[in-house]
């Protein structure tokens, strides 16, 4: 699908990945960002975009806001893996039935194509590098299990309606505007120069990809006729260690500070201490990300220093 001049709808456009999205969508298509401005900013839109502000599980206004579009990207949901733990309801709530509403919605709509932001932690705890075709996915986080049952959803209305659905499942996303190790890393080290503490033991390894080369391979996947499947995972072919993220950050803030760690292999419950999507199946239709992961991290780093 050839996106230039489209009606295009993006939910949770005001957020880290979706502003970028939006960015690169307004020029030339009609683009309609719908969110509730919980964890976007207004700020983050271009004034093209036309904002419509409001809860992805408010039935009657995405029917408003998706009336006459062509695609939708679905972005919104609460992607705060750690939050799981301490109320086991909010992702099922925020992500999977939000799904269900937005869903119906763009059906109702007549909507042609859904594109559905997930994630690696669909996988669990799998061997890497991982194809999408690793089987049986058995996610180790509510955040993980929700974005599941999303995708669930995703193949159920393309089946039943006809719809079609692609599936991204994103490798750690980093840059300005992000949330995450990089920029909580940068938090840390304003508050204290002198030492950083680190979850974990520090020798967690996963892939990092950077915003930009996510908003390209999320495009590529809707517009190029090599992707004719549901599925796409999207990363880098190598992994960083949060002990050496820590080091880049240090370094581009131009500190030298201890590190501490909490101990044990995991950051928190739910995370996934190894992980590295394998993104061959993308690369093959011509997608290649300009940065690996510690060119990621390492440019993440500096525009949140900046």
């Amino acid at each position: 699908m050839n996106l230039k001049e489209k009606t295009v709808a993006v939910t949770g456009g005001a957020g880290f990945i979706g502003s970028r999205l939006v960015e690169r969508l307004v020029s030339e298509n009609d683009v309609r960002v719908i969110d509730n401005l919980s964890a976007g900013k207004r700020e983050y839109l271009p004034d093209e975009s036309e904002l419509h502000i409001a809860d992805v599980l408010d039935e009657e206004a995405m029917r408003e806001a998706f009336d006459g579009a062509d695609v939708v990207f679905h972005l919104a949901a609460n992607p705060d893996v750690r939050s799981g733990a301490e109320d086991t309801r909010v992702h099922m709530e925020q992500n999977a039935e939000a799904t269900n509403v937005v869903l119906d919605a763009a059906r109702e709509a007549g909507v042609d194509e859904f594109a559905f932001a997930s994630t690696s932690t669909v996988y669990g705890e799998a061997p890497t590098p991982t194809p999408e075709t690793y089987g049986p996915l058995e996610p180790i986080s509510l955040y993980g299990a929700s974005k599941l049952a999303c995708e669930g959803l995703c193949t159920a209305y393309e089946g039943t309606f006809g719809m079609d659905a692609y599936v991204y499942r994103f490798a750690n996303v980093v840059g300005g505007r992000g949330h995450g190790v990089v920029p909580d890393f940068v938090r840390k080290l304003r508050e204290d120069p002198e030492t950083l503490e680190i979850l974990g033991d520090g020798r967690q390894r996963k892939s990092y990809t950077h915003v930009s080369d996510c908003v390209e391979a999320m495009m590529h996947i809707v517009e190029s006729d090599s992707c004719d499947e549901t599925f796409y995972n999207i990363g880098t072919r190598d992994t960083v260690s949060v002990t050496r993220i820590a080091e880049i950050v240090s370094e581009v803030m131009d500190l030298d500070p201890d590190f501490e760690y909490t101990g044990g292999e995991r950051g928190w419950k739910g995370d996934v201490p190894r992980m590295r999507l394998d993104v061959e199946k993308l690369l093959s239709t011509g997608w290649e990300p300009e940065t690996d992961s510690e060119g990621s991290v390492r440019r993440a780093a500096k525009e949140l220093v900046e």
